[in-house]
């Protein structure tokens, strides 16, 4: 919790929350979205559903030593970053059915975990080999 130790950043703090909280519209937006995407075409695809309970995860507003922004500030970033980790799964579980091929290497990219079975970009052998 850096921020603790800038008491001097009040009123930067403050000036940025309408940014911070302004994204709760395009989250909501997602969530729905994500939601109804993931129970229509998991299901027509066969894959099984992500669960959800096991990325968002709103908690820490009960601890009784926060103070009421903290705790509102709690509630936030475990729906938003919950909703986020959630939502980068159900789109790994998608790429993994429609797509198993690795990005080209380029020393930058940072290799999502389940990119691990993918084949090698370029091993067109490969991926000819996949519909036998």
């Amino acid at each position: 919790m850096k921020f603790k130790k800038h008491k001097n950043r009040f009123i930067r703090h403050s000036l940025s929350a309408p940014f911070i909280y302004s994204m709760i519209v395009p989250l909501i937006i997602l969530d729905l979205w994500i939601e109804v995407y993931h129970r229509v075409c998991f299901a027509a695809y066969g894959i099984s559903y992500v669960k959800r309970s096991a990325y968002i995860k709103i908690d820490r507003h009960k601890l009784e030593y926060l103070n009421f922004f903290e705790k509102i500030n709690c509630v936030y970033c475990g729906y938003a970053n919950g909703l986020l980790q959630y939502s980068c799964v159900i789109a790994g579980e998608t790429e993994k059915y429609w797509c198993g091929i690795k990005h080209k290497s380029d020393g930058i990219f940072i290799e999502p975990q389940h990119h691990k079975d993918f084949i090698p970009y370029g091993d067109k052998e490969s991926y000819l080999n996949l519909e036998k």
